[in-house]
């Protein structure tokens, strides 16, 4: 069983390395199309634009950004403190510096939560309180939508970085558990063999 000494490892260790290859990582991630997802999570918010999103886990702001210039209400979330500066220089949007293991978030304040390869590196042990406590800052009816890499639930150190790789029956476990409703899932990239679909994309109301 993790303790709490082993947590804060995972979190300093997973975030250092991400602060120490944040330029390297922007260049690497900055084209990648995502627009599928956050297709999905606008389609799946109920009422009227802008919506009040939030993009935990923003990285250096590729999809803050995109919600900005759409016209929605566009928050970031970070735990490396490099990228929070990239995505508040990038998006031009209020990010907070955050741990994922140590949230303080507002009650009902997002229409959606848009968590895109962020919720993997949450421990398994963690995760029950970290989805009620999106669960909780999430307006009623609001939706999160998550994307992950996908696996047979190994959980462990992956080249510096700590990771959890659930497979579908497990993930809906964690979000039913948590008082979310499935509204949708598919796995990425699109047009290639499920073998080679190496992430699982899916959305949730609150």
């Amino acid at each position: 069983m993790l303790i709490e000494q082993d947590l804060d490892k995972i979190a300093g260790v997973t975030l250092d390395y991400y602060d120490r290859r944040a330029e390297q990582f922007w260049q690497g991630t900055r084209d990648h199309d995502v627009s599928q997802n956050t297709a999905t999570l606008m389609r799946l918010i109920e009422g009227d634009p802008p919506f009040t999103i939030l993009d935990f886990g923003c990285g250096p702001g590729r999809d803050l950004k995109v919600f900005a210039e759409r016209g929605h209400i566009a928050i970031g979330l970070e735990g490396a403190a490099h990228f929070a500066a990239m995505a508040r220089q990038h998006g031009g949007c209020e990010v907070w510096q955050q741990d994922f293991l140590k949230l303080d978030l507002p009650s009902a304040r997002f229409d959606g939560v848009f968590a895109n390869a962020s919720l993997f590196h949450v421990p398994s042990r963690e995760l029950p309180r970290v989805l009620r406590e999106l669960h909780a800052t999430l307006k009623p009816g609001g939706v999160l939508f998550s994307s992950n890499p996908r696996g047979r639930n190994e959980e462990g150190w992956n080249g510096g970085r700590y990771g959890v790789y659930h497979d579908l029956e497990v993930w809906q476990r964690f979000l039913t558990a948590a008082g979310f409703v499935e509204l949708t899932h598919y796995y990425r990239p699109d047009g290639v063999p499920r073998e080679q679909q190496n992430w699982l994309a899916s959305a949730w109301r609150r």
